[in-house]
């Protein structure tokens, strides 16, 4: 495992947090490029990447998270893990520097996740 990934994977405390870089978030859509239409969206300091306009990678204190599922569980099972932001479920870093892993494991991704519910007009 890379250096990078092993500092992301840390155990760190809430007051140690910070917010996710647009650099960071553009580095990993540059690593995932090749796998569908790609756009990310900024949420309270953190961002969303989306694939083919679904939502697949959590981007948080420049980790990449994804969903603890079922059909990722062997690919996965040497992955550390980690709850992104306060509230949320514990999930999977992802080491966006294994290439072959981030694809592989997008290409699972895209396929069960359902594109998101149009807003509702006021």
């Amino acid at each position: 495992m890379s250096q990078a990934f092993l500092f992301a994977a840390k155990i760190y405390f809430w007051g140690d947090r910070m917010s996710t870089s647009k650099e960071f978030v553009e580095y990993v859509c540059e690593q995932i490029h090749e796998v569908g239409f790609l756009r990310y969206q900024k949420m309270f300091g953190e961002y969303m990447i989306y694939v083919n306009d679904k939502p697949i990678l959590l981007v948080c204190d420049n980790t990449v998270y994804i969903k603890k599922l079922d059909c990722l569980a062997e690919l996965m099972k040497e992955a550390p893990t980690a709850i992104p932001y306060p509230g949320a479920k514990e999930r999977y870093i992802l080491d966006i520097e294994n290439h072959q892993l981030a694809k592989e494991i997008i290409s699972i991704l895209e396929p069960i996740t359902p594109l998101p519910k149009p807003k509702k007009k006021k």
